[in-house]
């Protein structure tokens, strides 16, 4: 379970310098919003648009590029997140609401539920896209990208081999659990099948690996913890010095490529359309 206090803290206080390492967010997020306009057709008007986790905007700027006449309701469970954007972003066609998607009570129909980057922290990801799902207008979309069971997963097999190698028996994880492809479309059908009116689910989906490289592990470390994504598991055992150590000096032997560290992102991409 991820405890979302934690999330809400390491969000807030680093959303000032989050784009500057985001980078690999921002790539997802192009990537989606190719992924949105493909296919789709030009004789639906969008009206209303629900954006998730909107952090410091770059989504939201260009869904207010690529829609201007829609209203878009953007929320992120951060408070630092919201007051960041809002302290740089004027537009009137846009709400801004602090609080988590997985509470909040959608009392209005959408043309487009949006989300980048933000599934990954969900506690209860059935029920919640069943609601996301609910929320849509007749024809409207969902359509979000997350990450998936590889990303990290340098950091994973390090934390295997430094448990074996200092004889702990104990769980640690590096993070939280991701899905595959396979289960979070199977999730996705399994959620919404009950409000489809019998109807065929349509259900894109699709899935990237990225990487990023960094001078050491220290590096890599460092860039997590500026976007806000630290480990926020709730059952999450605190390591030692000397565990931490070891998988430093672990992953810095084992990932070298051209003087650098790889870090990989599996970068899961979706688009459900509501018939």
């Amino acid at each position: 379970m991820i405890d979302k206090q934690q999330v809400k803290f390491h969000f807030s206080k680093n959303a000032s310098n989050y784009n500057q390492y985001a980078h690999i967010q921002k790539e997802m997020k192009d990537i989606l919003i190719k992924f949105m306009l493909q296919n789709n057709k030009d004789n639906i008007e969008i009206k209303n648009i629900l954006e998730i986790g909107c952090g410091t905007g770059y989504l939201t700027y260009a869904l207010t590029e690529i829609f201007p006449s829609a209203h878009i309701t953007a929320v992120d469970i951060a408070p630092g997140m919201i007051a960041e954007i809002k302290s740089k972003f004027t537009n009137n066609s846009v709400d801004f609401i602090c609080i988590d998607i997985e509470e909040m009570e959608l009392n209005n129909t959408y043309d487009i539920v949006i989300s980048n980057a933000t599934f990954q922290w969900f506690n209860h990801m059935p029920t919640t896209i069943k609601k996301l799902y609910t929320a849509l207008n007749p024809n409207g979309m969902l359509c979000f990208s997350t990450f998936g069971e590889y990303t990290f997963r340098e950091l994973n097999e390090c934390f295997n081999k430094a448990k074996q190698a200092l004889c702990i028996k104990e769980s640690i994880y590096s993070g939280q659990p991701f899905y595959s492809l396979n289960e979070l479309t199977t999730l996705c059908k399994n959620a919404i099948e009950t409000k489809a009116n019998n109807n065929e689910i349509l259900i894109e989906s699709r899935e990237i690996l990225k990487y990023e490289y960094f001078n050491n592990c220290k590096n890599f470390f460092y860039s997590i913890k500026k976007t806000g994504a630290n480990n926020s598991n709730k059952s999450n055992r605190s390591t030692s010095p000397t565990f931490i150590k070891k998988v430093i000096d672990l992953y810095n032997e084992n990932f070298l490529e051209n003087n650098k560290v790889k870090s990989t992102y599996h970068c899961l991409f979706y688009k459900i359309i509501k018939k």
